[in-house]
C-alpha cells in the first residue's frame, strides 16, 4: 500500500490513506456506523436504535469507561509519522462530534510493527472507529479541526495509564489519496 522513498538519506515508507469500509479495518477494530445494521424503533417510535459494538471491552483489570471530548487542529497532509502507541487492555472509540474528518493509522498488535505493517484510512466523518485492544495506532490526525468523543478504558486509582509507545526507525510518510 505503500511506495518506498528518500527523505534526508532515510528510506522512507509512502502510506496513502485509503477510504475506511468495515470489511478492511476489522483486523483492527470496528467502523461505528449505521449502515447495514437493523434498527429497532425506542421512543415510542421516534427514533431508531442502531447497537453497533456489542463489548467495548473497557472495565479488564478493574478499568471503568472514560468518556473524554478531544479537541484537534487541522493537519497538513503529507506528515510524517514516527510516534505510536497501543492500549493492551481496552478499546478505544474516536466519534466526531460535528462531522470532522481524520485519518486513522493502524497495525495489528500481536507484535512490535515495522513501517511496512501499518494501513491508513480516511475516515468521512459520518462514522467514527473503535480500536480493538492492542492495535498499534498514531494519535488523532484530523483533517479538519474540531471536537471528537473518545471512549476509552479509565485506569484504576494509583495504577499508570494503559498506554505502550513505539518510535519507528525510520518515518512513516502518509499522505491523502488523490
Amino acid at each position: 500500500m505503500g511506495i518506498p522513498s528518500r527523505r534526508s538519506g532515510v528510506a522512507v515508507r509512502r502510506l496513502v490513506a485509503r477510504p475506511l469500509t468495515a470489511e478492511a479495518f476489522a483486523p483492527f477494530g470496528t467502523v461505528i456506523s449505521a449502515e447495514g445494521l437493523p434498527g429497532h424503533p425506542i421512543n415510542a417510535g421516534t427514533t431508531l436504535r442502531f447497537d453497533v459494538i456489542p463489548d467495548l471491552r473497557l472495565t479488564l483489570d478493574g478499568g471503568t469507561p472514560l468518556l473524554a471530548i478531544y479537541r484537534a487542529s487541522e493537519r497538513q497532509f503529507p506528515l510524517l509519522l514516527v510516534d505510536f502507541e497501543r492500549h493492551a487492555r481496552g478499546s478505544q472509540a474516536f466519534v466526531p462530534m460535528a462531522g470532522a474528518r481524520f485519518v486513522v493509522v493502524v497495525a495489528r498488535g500481536d507484535a512490535p510493527p515495522t513501517a511496512e505493517a501499518f494501513h491508513a484510512f480516511a475516515v468521512d466523518g459520518t462514522q467514527g472507529v473503535v480500536l480493538a485492544p492492542g492495535t498499534w495506532h498514531h494519535g488523532l490526525l484530523a483533517r479538519d479541526a474540531g471536537d471528537f468523543v473518545v471512549l476509552e478504558r479509565g485506569a484504576p486509582a494509583g495504577e499508570r495509564v494503559d498506554c505502550e509507545s513505539l518510535r519507528l526507525e525510520a518515518p512513516v510518510e502518509l499522505a491523502l489519496p488523490g
